[in-house]
């Protein structure tokens, strides 16, 4: 069977042909760093950029070490936010098809009675929420006692305060020589601190943002006073082959921005902290399908949304810092294609973006609408 590499070629037949289903033509730079070193068994802290491809990076070496004969949970991966968790639910399975390896969900907020009679189905791999995890091990309905590899995915996020005590029993529960595997987007030095605290000597791989990723994207501005942006942001909305992604730092903007496009016959999906568990799905199902042309996203609600389609990233809010400027960038143009972010900046935010750029070493140019069209 001809690999791309003898990387793919050193795991188990079902992963090979997996691979060669896939279309896959080569390993990222973060799997070819962290397939060998996880297949070894190594405590790994890996940071890689969104799209990056981490979630293989972990997974095809965790699955290689299951026995489909052993009839307990083996792989135990964590993430902080429900549609993540379903997404690394459908890569185990597509993974780990004709493997006679079985996979579980188990998210906060749906029903628990349902989520045991999974756990009675003895799966290999279960893919949850922390809170939820650590309520089924407490309550001995989930064991833990066969686990040999644990991944927290999004580990910025698990190690914030509603989590870090969840995971905290988690890591505790499972035996002591598990591997565990920590990885995220951004690992800033005091989660890497958190992470090394949890750890016995962690290889720390780190990939660099993709300068090539960012600068196939077009980054551009309209500059607006505050109360103008929702009449840009609509002209955006409306404008030709639209499937954006757009990001405020504030729950209410989204809000009224919403209700304003849907005043005046336009619909968008919203997403944000407070956002009901059907609200989210219900969103996130309709920009899928294209219903709607905009999800509208505070960045935490975005964490784990991998649609490889979106044409426009919008900032109705700056980014706060260049890490959030370039996760927000990594939305779109993704698996090759081109793309673009706008920005829609006040004259005080004008300044910062402009730095960001030059810093990312960016062209940011300046546009305005003309007939529909950004010129």
């Amino acid at each position: 069977m001809s690999n791309p590499s003898s990387i793919i070629a050193a795991l188990p037949p079902y992963i090979q042909e997996a691979w060669e289903e896939s279309g896959f033509k080569e390993l990222t730079p973060i799997q070819k760093q962290m397939i060998p070193e996880a297949a070894a068994g190594k405590n790994i802290i890996a940071e890689a950029p969104t799209g990056s491809g981490k979630t293989l990076a972990y997974l095809l070496p965790s699955l290689q070490k299951i026995n489909p004969d052993i009839k307990q949970a083996q792989l135990i991966i964590t993430a902080s936010s429900r549609e993540l968790v379903m997404q690394i639910l459908d890569n185990v399975n597509i993974w780990a098809k004709d493997s006679g390896i079985k996979a579980a969900a188990l998210i906060g907020g749906a029903n628990v009675k349902r989520q045991q009679e999974k756990l009675k189905k003895k799966p290999h791999v279960i893919v949850g929420t922390p809170g939820r995890l650590t309520e089924l091990a407490k309550s001995k309905k989930l064991k833990l006692h066969e686990v040999t590899t644990v991944v927290l995915d999004e580990a910025d996020q698990l190690f914030a305060k509603e989590h870090i005590g969840e995971v905290d029993h988690l890591m505790k529960a499972v035996m002591k020589d598990c591997q565990r595997i920590i990885c995220s987007a951004t690992i800033p030095p005091h989660v890497e601190k958190q992470a090394k605290e949890r750890i016995e000597a962690p290889e720390v791989i780190r990939i660099k943002m993709d300068q090539d990723h960012l600068e196939r994207v077009d980054h551009m501005y309209l500059v607006a006073e505050r109360r103008e942006k929702a009449k840009l942001f609509r002209k955006l909305v409306n404008m030709e082959g639209m499937y954006g992604l757009a990001f405020s730092n504030d729950i209410h903007e989204l809000e009224t921005f919403a209700e304003r496009l849907e005043y005046r016959g336009k619909n968008v999906g919203v997403l944000h902290g407070t956002t009901s568990k059907q609200e989210r799905e219900k969103a996130i199902k309709s920009f899928r399908s294209g219903e709607v042309p905009v999800l509208m996203a505070t960045d935490v609600a975005s964490r784990g949304l991998d649609i490889e389609e979106v044409s426009h990233v919008i900032q109705l809010d700056l980014a706060n810092d260049i890490q959030q400027y370039v996760h927000r960038s990594g939305r779109t143009g993704r698996a090759g294609k081109s793309g673009t972010v706008v920005s829609i900046v006040t004259e005080g935010e004008k300044e910062r973006l402009l730095q960001i750029g030059d810093k990312l070493g960016l062209q940011i140019d300046e546009k305005t609408f003309s007939h529909g069209k950004l010129v």
